[in-house]
């Protein structure tokens, strides 16, 4: 029986519930148990989802303090002997990972973005070279399998309903911690291009008029997205890029406008319900994706569809 532990980041409940799909497709031939760890909270948002609940309720330990959930974790491998670590690659996951991985004297697998099986080894996907390539990671023999996942990517879906069992774990590697929380400043609460459910998306074919998709973006109550070429000329911030060395979206409707479609971006698109593409050149690769194709001039369509809706809205 193989034995899989998440960690269960607070502030993003959902991608950590996520990464059940990722255990899975790891362990799509074999029995497997799944347990999440917890800190000083009982996550009912959990319960019917994992085979084993971990809480460790002790003071002593913040969110922050990486060290303290370093040696946590630790001594609970230590205990259970998992079979691999999933954690999740966000703000506070990417700093775990990594310190976890040398504490366990193993390697770390960052950002993955798929999972394969070939000739009976699983692979793990990560994008390389700041996305112009994919890299397939084979774990040989080293136990305990450890990786981070990027956000967005994959989704669970079952309705299975599991009994989830509950264990409190006292460490006894916990120590006062040297970290003092000094000031806080409430941060300005930025709308992330993941949260939208319709992106007004650019590429090099609206290099020159970028700033016009916002008006369609406004009509259509969406955000402006961005291929990696409109934000390496510095016309777009690097948080509105979408892609492999962007960020990983799955709004209900994505309007490809000037966008040829290379394999780095389109890995940035997951579970996108509708796709419409705009482009001079109707066999650009996004094209072959798109539910619909409008071949043709994109600020032209972004005036004629603007004027339809004012047409329909009177």
């Amino acid at each position: 029986m193989k034995r899989s532990l998440i960690y269960f980041d607070e502030e993003d409940f959902q991608n950590s519930i996520d990464l059940l799909e990722v255990v899975n497709q790891i362990y799509k031939d074999s029995e497997y148990e799944t347990y999440a760890i917890c800190f000083n909270n009982n996550y009912g948002v959990i319960d019917g989802k994992f085979d084993y609940l971990i809480t460790i309720q002790n003071e002593e330990i913040k969110n922050y303090d990486l060290q303290n959930i370093t040696n946590c974790i630790e001594e609970l491998h230590h205990t259970y002997d998992f079979d691999s670590i999933l954690i999740p690659a966000t703000y506070l996951g990417r700093m775990l990972a990594p310190r976890l991985a040398m504490r366990l004297k193993v390697g770390l697998v960052a950002d993955v973005t798929a999972i394969e099986h070939n000739d009976g080894q699983v692979e793990m996907v990560r994008p390389a070279f700041s996305g112009k390539i994919f890299a397939g990671i084979v774990n040989k023999d080293c136990k305990p399998t450890m990786m981070s996942v990027r956000p967005n990517v994959f989704v669970y879906t079952t309705s299975i309903i599991k009994k989830t069992k509950k264990i409190n774990f006292e460490p006894t590697t916990v120590r006062p911690t040297k970290i003092r929380l000094l000031e806080t400043k409430e941060k300005e609460k930025i709308k992330d291009i993941r949260e939208s459910e319709v992106l007004i998306s650019g590429g090099g074919g609206v290099i020159e008029d970028f700033k016009h998709l916002y008006l369609l973006a406004n009509e259509l109550n969406g955000m402006v997205s961005a291929s990696r070429s409109i934000v390496d000329s510095g016309i777009a911030p690097r948080g509105i890029q979408v892609g492999q060395s962007g960020k990983t979206v799955s709004p209900k409707l994505y309007i490809a406008l000037g966008i040829y479609g290379s394999l780095q971006h389109i890995e940035g698109l997951k579970n996108v319900e509708n796709i419409i593409s705009v482009n001079i050149n109707k066999d650009a690769p996004i094209c072959s994706l798109s539910d619909i194709v409008v071949e043709g001039d994109a600020i032209e369509f972004i005036d004629k569809l603007i004027e339809k809706i004012n047409k329909n809205r009177i």
